[in-house]
């Protein structure tokens, strides 16, 4: 496939500069790929397509504030590896992405992080975990929905733009990751019984299918079918693209992505790249907003 195949027209002034005040007030698009329909929701009504028995993943890596600059009123920071935490959080800034036309302030501290980040070590807000409220997540729970984490480090192989016209040519940048016994039980339980996996963001997609993949020793690209996973450390390269067969995941909660970018390839492998341009036009044109703080979709 090419890369330009993933390019689509968007307007700056649809692209969020800033986070709502409510989180789970962002709009939520729907995407029924069996019947090929939409609806047009507000991401709080995730509850009525969530069931008991499902699965919820959630990716608890903490951002860091990784940026720093002369502002800082520093020119340069000698410090040793122990050091490292303690001059950033004394002296860096949240990495907002560079769509992002502001400076970082003081409320993106808290904005651009999950309300279940727990482990420092990215770089940046696995967004689509960004519309959760503490609340919502307990109404989920009371649904008999097991929410359980596990743990992408989110770096550069996220962002790393692809530059070859190709894209099967694209090599992914490796980001570390952790799952563990306990959330890969209940997954592979869910699994066995034919109870939905849902993927919060294209971070836990991409660690549970390369747990698969290190479970059974192939990757995704032809029929296979096993969805059991792997518990334990590891490194994630996977690059899905459309063609991919995924073998954990059965729907999917993401934002609307950038342009040619890695997120968008695999939410194309998802819900199939003219579906996906297509609802990206359908939301331009009803007024989404785009990117990270902006609006959220789940594909079901």
């Amino acid at each position: 496939m090419k890369l330009s195949d993933f390019d689509y027209h968007l307007s700056k002034e649809q692209i969020a500069q800033f986070p709502l005040t409510e989180r789970d007030r962002s709009r939520l698009l729907v995407f029924h790929r069996g019947q090929n329909k939409t609806e047009h929701r507000i991401f709080r009504d995730l509850t009525e397509y969530l069931r008991q028995g499902d699965v919820l993943i959630l990716n608890d890596t903490k951002v860091i504030p990784a940026r720093l600059s002369k502002n800082n009123g520093v020119v340069y920071v000698k410090f040793n590896t122990g050091d490292i935490k303690k001059y950033l959080n004394k002296i860096g800034v949240m990495p907002l992405p560079p769509y992002i036309k502001r400076k970082a302030g003081q409320s993106d501290n808290a904005c651009y992080q999950t309300v279940y980040a727990e482990r420092d070590g990215a770089i940046a807000a696995p967004t689509a975990g960004l519309h959760f409220t503490e609340k919502l997540l307990s109404e989920i729970k009371r649904q008999g929905v097991e929410v359980c984490n596990l743990t992408l480090y989110v770096g550069y192989g996220t962002f790393k733009p692809v530059v070859s016209d190709d894209i099967e040519n694209h090599r992914m940048d490796e980001e570390s990751y952790e799952i563990s016994e306990a959330a890969a039980d209940v997954i592979n339980r869910a699994k066995y019984e034919g109870r939905r996996v849902i993927a919060v963001g294209t971070t836990v997609t991409r660690t549970l299918e390369t747990a698969a993949c290190e479970e059974n020793g192939k990757w995704g690209m032809g029929n296979e079918k096993s969805g059991r996973i792997k518990a334990g450390q590891g490194r994630a390269s996977i690059f899905i693209y459309p063609g991919y067969k995924f073998r954990v995941v059965n729907a999917l909660i993401t934002n609307f992505h950038f342009p040619k970018s890695t997120p968008m390839m695999l939410t194309s492998a998802f819900a199939g790249l003219e579906n996906l341009k297509r609802i990206y036009a359908e939301c331009a044109d009803a007024g989404y907003r785009f990117f990270s703080y902006g609006d959220a979709m789940m594909i079901v």
